[in-house]
């Protein structure tokens, strides 16, 4: 069994630590973004509609009142926080708000007296979470190849990946997602392998696996609906194994395995049932991605996500080096599939083919055939990255060590693959530098991506919020400003407000109108006399009335729908 030398494993362990040390960097630098204010939001017990209505009543505020919404509602539970997300974002489950409020109610005060920020305490939480999900990619990678050189390398991977980094530092759910992908993947191989190797299991220690691949599935469905993709993607490699193995179709393996979705789906079904129930909202609110879009559209955005995982440097979405300076690394990617199928065996190769190829593809054949863009989202698309970091470390594993490499669950390759060795022979003449050199460009983009993304205000996940950090730079530097706000266009304002206040002065005066009939009222022209007042994100109605009234709005925030309005 080919190892690493030893001064590779130290650089390797050296690289994880540095991966972990990443995911603290300037936990509260970058912009709190829209959706992380609702995640502080719902844990904290609120709804959105209570404070809209608490809010947009033609009224004037200060920045820093905003902040009450991000606090534990006073004399509020558990409940409310379960409450919230039942009645008004259904299709988030409660798991990691709840787990969100107790990290608040026990560590809110302490780290904000010790970080001077609120978003050290909320960030805090899925860093960890991040870091809980290297231990679990060893141990999957050992499961899959049982070679300690692949288990190291592909933690590592996932350590420095510029995607996992970014979305560990975010006050969200996926980095819980992507540790809960890759425990239920560990659950499930080393299932299978107890039950089906030559060694008898009591009926006790069949419980013990399959309970515990059982309760890792009802726990990712209990964190995103999205986890659902995983879970087709092992129902398809189950069903690959059970069509590829006789002698496996004989086994009671298939019982358990069908029996502990069985029991997940009965743990999961209570949020079914208020899905279901509370199924208008869940389309209300995630409507925007039946956007239709071209084929060039979802390719570039395919092209973006699946290189995140080694490279992210922003060179502007309509900058051609986007494309020139990923490709190469998209080709990459896939060699290393293409390579893990040849070298390894079916029990091996199909997890990592179902892993990648079934979440995507029941993301983007919909996509394809009707115009949507759910597979453009980087983040839906998480249950395929673990997969791919896989077979990359496979990959580099076979070309950094001195001998063959094949996975330690069959070190020889068996004679039925004898004919599919066109890859690795046709490769030969590569030395080993040369992918010495490919390892030490994919660390160093890594390295390079992860700097530059932990020295920037905002970043390319941001969406709605991306320019906040400018916005309240402007606004900072305005003397006796008034903001003027409604609900905006697509109704998001309440959470880019409350996103802006964390970055404005907190006496930065905010006049929030109920409708565009607001700009009417006595206490709106009294506000604004002898201010510098500026409109942000004002519905149409709102900016059709301002500029009657005013005169013509200028946009003074390229990139922002940022508007000042002439002094009456």
């Amino acid at each position: 069994m080919a190892r690493f030398p030893r001064w590779l494993n130290g650089v390797l362990i050296g690289l994880i630590v540095l991966g972990v040390i990443f995911r603290f960097v300037n936990l509260n630098h970058k912009v709190y973004w829209h959706d992380e204010v609702y995640t502080t939001m719902r844990a904290a017990g609120y709804t959105r509609s209570e404070i809209d209505a608490a809010l947009f009543q033609n009224q004037s505020i200060q920045a820093g009142d905003l902040q009450r919404y991000q606090q534990l509602k006073p004399d509020s539970t558990v409940l409310d926080t379960v409450r919230s997300l039942a009645i008004e974002d259904p299709q988030h489950p409660p798991l990691y708000f709840v787990m969100t409020r107790g990290w608040m109610w026990a560590l809110d005060w302490p780290l904000k007296t010790l970080f001077k920020s609120s978003l050290t305490t909320q960030r805090s939480l899925p860093a960890l979470l991040g870091v809980a999900a290297l231990p679990a990619m060893y141990g999957l990678a050992w499961e899959l190849f049982a070679l300690p050189s692949v288990a190291l390398l592909a933690t590592t991977l996932l350590a420095l990946s510029p995607f996992d980094v970014l979305f560990a530092q975010t006050a969200r759910q996926y980095s819980f997602l992507t540790l809960m992908v890759i425990a239920s993947s560990y659950c499930l191989l080393r299932a299978i392998r107890l039950s089906s190797g030559r060694s008898r299991l009591s009926q006790s220690s069949h419980w013990v696996h399959w309970g515990s691949y059982s309760l890792a599935v009802a726990i990712g469905l209990y964190v995103q609906p999205f986890f659902g993709l995983t879970v087709l993607g092992h129902g398809a490699y189950g069903a690959g194994l059970w069509y590829a193995s006789p002698r496996l179709r004989r086994s009671p393996l298939w019982r358990w395995f069908l029996g502990s979705l069985v029991g997940a789906f009965l743990l999961y079904s209570p949020w079914v049932v208020v899905m279901f129930l509370n199924r208008d909202r869940a389309f209300l609110t995630t409507n925007w991605l039946q956007a239709t879009v071209g084929l060039g559209y979802l390719f570039k955005f395919w092209l973006l996500s699946f290189t995140a995982l080694f490279f992210d440097l922003d060179f502007g979405y309509n900058n051609p080096w986007t494309e020139i300076v990923r490709l190469p690394l998209l080709l990459f990617l896939c060699l290393s599939v293409y390579a893990l199928c040849l070298r390894t065996p079916p029990k091996v190769w199909l997890f990592v083919v179902t892993a990648i190829a079934v979440p995507f593809l029941l993301l983007a054949l919909p996509d394809l055939l009707f115009g949507s863009k759910r597979s453009t989202i980087s983040r839906y698309l998480i249950s395929c990255y673990p997969a791919i970091q896989l077979a990359v470390a496979y990959f580099l594993t076979t070309k950094l060590s001195a001998k063959p490499v094949y996975s330690g669950r069959s070190p020889k390759p068996q004679p039925s693959y004898s004919p599919r060795t066109l890859l690795p022979e046709t490769f030969t003449w590569f030395k080993p530098w040369l992918w010495r050199s490919v390892f030490a460009l994919l660390v160093i983009g890594s390295l390079a991506s992860l700097t530059t993304s932990a020295l920037a205000n905002s970043w390319w996940n941001r969406d709605l919020s991306y320019f906040n950090d400018q916005t309240a730079d402007f606004i900072n530097a305005q003397s006796n400003v008034v903001i003027v706000s409604d609900l905006g266009p697509d109704q998001t304002n309440t959470g880019d407000l409350i996103s802006l206040s964390y970055r404005l002065q907190p006496t930065t005066e905010l006049f929030l109108l109920k409708d565009a009939d607001g700009v009417s009222t006595p206490a709106f022209n009294t506000t604004l006399q002898g201010k510098t007042a500026i409109a942000f994100r004002p519905t149409p109605a709102l900016q059709q009335r301002l500029e009657t009234t005013y005169g013509s709005l200028s946009n003074v925030l390229e990139g922002e729908r940022l508007y000042a309005i002439s002094r009456p």
